[in-house]
């Protein structure tokens, strides 16, 4: 049970990481694109190969169907909410873009719908990890790598918008760190709760997540990293799509 815990730990702790070395370290935005292209692509492959694949075979079509139309649904009815508070840059690096929205929204509202958008992003992806350690015992390393990656750019382009908006270091480092918490607790949950679940409830819940993470990558990172990076952003996100089939393989 404690390991759900861990890995949930170890995949939000990235933001906590990308946060840091913003605050350290002046990081071009190309290379956050490309970080960005990375991480989609070995997120489209973990969504399919990990969530939607495995929900299908396990739990059958209908659930699996339900599950990713209102995983998508959901996931984008909070978007529209938060980016309408001012969260819709959370995982961008085009900071002039930032302050414009909280110029707009106020830095307080802005800042908190950046966190709430973190969050909204982190659970789904948790509760998945620690379910996965029901089947054989192992962590999906899949899950992990894929989630580790995606966080990065996010803690990197939040990070300095949250700067922008007026928020301290350390208060940054909380709000991040509490994220890591919340990510290690929502993996816990997803082991406790789901330990006894039916295969149907199962695949339903998986493809709720890969619903929302496909919707989140859609409006979210696809469009930053080609801003960012331009055309090889294309190549790079097929090499994290190839790097998700290749560790699919060997799990």
């Amino acid at each position: 049970m404690w390991q759900a815990a861990m890995w949930g730990a170890v995949s939000g702790s990235a933001v906590l990481l990308g946060a840091l070395a913003a605050i350290l370290f002046t990081i071009p935005k190309k290379i956050i694109g490309y970080i960005m292209a990375f991480g989609t692509g070995v997120l489209i492959g973990a969504a399919a190969y990990e969530l939607l694949g495995e929900s299908v075979r396990d739990g059958g079509l209908m659930p699996t169907t339900g599950g990713f139309l209102i995983g998508a649904a959901v996931f984008t009815a909070f978007d529209v909410y938060i980016s309408r508070k001012g969260g819709s840059k959370r995982k961008r690096s085009d900071h002039s873009k930032q302050r414009c929205e909280e110029e707009d929204t106020g830095t307080g509202s802005s800042g908190l719908a950046i966190f709430a958008g973190t969050v909204m992003d982190a659970i789904p992806e948790s509760i998945m990890i620690g379910a996965s350690l029901l089947e054989g015992g192992s962590v999906s390393w899949l899950l992990v790598i894929a989630i580790f990656l995606s966080n990065i750019p996010e803690g990197l382009s939040s990070t300095a918008g949250l700067r922008k908006g007026g928020y301290s270091k350390g208060k940054i480092l909380i709000l991040w760190a509490s994220v890591m918490v919340i990510s290690a607790l929502s993996s816990l949950g997803g082991f406790a709760f789901m330990e006894n679940a039916s295969e149907a409830v199962m695949a339903f819940i998986a493809a709720f997540a890969g619903g929302g993470i496909i919707a989140m990558i859609a409006s979210t990172m696809m469009p930053e990293a080609y801003e960012e990076g331009g055309p090889v952003i294309g190549f790079i996100a097929s090499l994290g799509l190839l790097v998700s089939l290749v560790l699919d393989h060997l799990a």
